[in-house]
């Protein structure tokens, strides 16, 4: 009798230590029939048209950030088809894992749920625990535990959906689990594992464990098939099984490994084209964030039923923290590999505009040197005045054939002012030719006056050559109808007058030419 009484005693806190030991997000109810609710019709013709039956199999996938629920099940050749989407009424806590019992973090990463983990008699109206912490979790010691999928839109690090959203789901599984289904995987993402949020995401310090999650999202897809999980090395591993029989141990190294090599190239293929697309996002300016939530989020379906929300104030738009990405600062090998293409072509433009701007540069002088004269006159006065002396002694200086033209600088036709002083000037010349004149030697005297002649007047020796050139052969006598003597007299008369202002073209001539 008093073995009944002690039992009758004890019963009660039994019941409360297993309400303690499944959530403290959760509590246990009075009992109802809500655990047996059906799947409603809707749904079963959903599974109709997805070519599956509600007894198979079911997977679950969320996403924190977009606040998504998603239900799939399995088709009779063994892939998975979406099935559904269950928004999500709330969730708590910041992206990322969960790491400590209180922080208010819903995990992230590979969970199983199993049939003893179904809680009908939640004080939440229905809830399941979704396995954390797990392997992974136990590897990095993180606490806490008894994460549970509920109802009353609620969360405390959960993951919370309404009354009528968790009976459906509830039943689903329930379903799947009578149907002999052991273990229905749960995965848990902080966002859709596209190039868009990782580009954006790219700086996170969780990235480098997003980028394990979306390893494993990759081999579902890939595959069509719910992936094997392990744990070694503090890493997730996927379709892979030990080499040599040994156990994986999550917190020691990982044995040698078996994959299939057919999963593996496809989704090596696609893990390459997704890092190809975040880097061309880079590329293009998608700068890197992070979002700071005030604490968790929700989805827009139920941004107009804000009462129904537990802590509705907190539920404001996260905030996007710009994180620069500095030079000398750890990036991804994706966004490294893409700062260096984009440095080549740049390079490269640049080099090229160099090369066109020195082209069109080298053009312009070009045309300026066509339409300028070939070399500057110089000593105009200096060169008339040779040309008039070699005209005088019979002969010219020829330009070289090497030897650019010089173009002379008197106009072609001379004016009439011009004209009348070369006339005035032929005559002095012949006046002059009628007195032979001797100079002596050293001392070069005008042609027409005993003064010295100037030693720097180019005036008269540029008026006086130009005059003599202006003439040219027509000028000179017959020789035919003057005396030897009288042409010699004229001819030395001439080149004094010629050389009086120049005494260099003098002393330049030859000793029997010299007057």
């Amino acid at each position: 009798m008093n073995l009944f009484r002690n039992i009758g005693r004890l019963a009660p806190w039994s019941l409360v230590g297993a309400s303690l030991a499944l959530s403290a997000c959760n509590d246990l109810g009075s009992g109802s029939q809500r655990a047996l609710t059906p799947i409603p019709p809707e749904t079963l013709a959903l599974m109709e048209q997805a070519g599956v039956t509600k007894e198979s199999p079911t997977l679950i996938r969320s996403y924190k950030k977009e606040a998504e629920f998603q239900i799939w099940k399995q088709r009779p050749d063994g892939r998975y088809a979406y099935l559904k989407t269950f928004p999500m009424c709330r969730w708590s806590g910041q992206l990322g894992p969960k790491v400590r019992e209180g922080d208010r973090q819903a995990p992230e990463g590979f969970y199983s749920i199993t049939p003893g983990q179904m809680n009908p008699n939640s004080a939440y109206y229905l809830s399941f625990n979704v396995g954390y912490p797990n392997a992974y979790d136990r590897a990095y010691g993180h606490s806490g535990g008894s994460i549970m999928v509920h109802g009353a839109c609620s969360s405390a690090g959960c993951f919370s959906m309404t009354d009528r959203q968790i009976a459906e789901i509830y039943a689903i599984l329930r379903t799947s689990f009578n149907n002999g289904q052991r273990s229905i995987q749960m995965q848990s993402y902080p966002f859709k594992m596209t190039a868009e949020n990782l580009a954006k995401h790219r700086l996170d310090p969780n990235i480098g464990f997003w980028k394990q999650l979306k390893e494993g999202s990759d081999h579902f897809e890939v595959a069509g098939k719910e992936p094997s999980v392990g744990v070694c090395n503090r890493r997730y591993v996927f379709d892979a099984t030990s080499a040599n029989g040994q156990p994986l141990d999550a917190s020691a190294a990982c044995p040698p490994l078996r994959r299939n090599a057919e999963i593996e190239a496809q989704v090596a293929q696609k893990a390459a084209a997704d890092d190809a697309k975040v880097a061309e996002l880079a590329a293009s300016g998608v700068r890197p964030v992070r979002l700071v939530y005030q604490d968790g989020g929700q989805h827009p379906d139920f941004y107009a039923r804000i009462a129904e929300v537990s802590r509705p104030e907190t539920l404001v738009a996260p905030i996007e923290i710009a994180l620069d990405e500095k030079i000398g600062k750890s990036r991804s090998p994706v966004v490294a590999m893409s700062a260096a293409k984009l440095a080549a072509k740049a390079k490269k433009e640049s080099e090229i505009k160099v090369a066109v701007a020195a082209v069109e540069q080298a053009a312009v002088p070009k045309a300026t040197e066509a339409a300028a004269p070939a070399e500057p006159v110089r000593l105009g006065g200096l060169a008339g005045a040779t040309d008039s002396i070699g005209g005088l002694l019979g002969f010219r200086r020829e330009p070289a054939a090497s030897e650019p033209a010089v173009a002379k600088s008197e106009p072609a036709k001379a004016e009439p002012a011009k004209m009348e002083s070369a006339k005035a000037e032929k005559q002095e010349v012949a006046k002059t030719a009628a007195k032979p004149t001797t100079l002596k030697p050293g001392a070069a005297k005008s042609a027409t006056t005993d003064k010295p002649a100037v030693a720097n007047k180019p005036a008269m020796a540029k008026t006086v050559g130009q005059a003599a050139a202006a003439q040219g052969p027509s000028h000179r006598a017959d020789p035919a109808k003057k005396p030897q003597a009288s042409l010699e007299g004229e001819r030395r008369a001439k080149i004094a007058a010629a050389s009086s202002g120049v005494p260099a073209l003098r002393d330049a001539l030859p000793v029997s030419a010299r007057p």
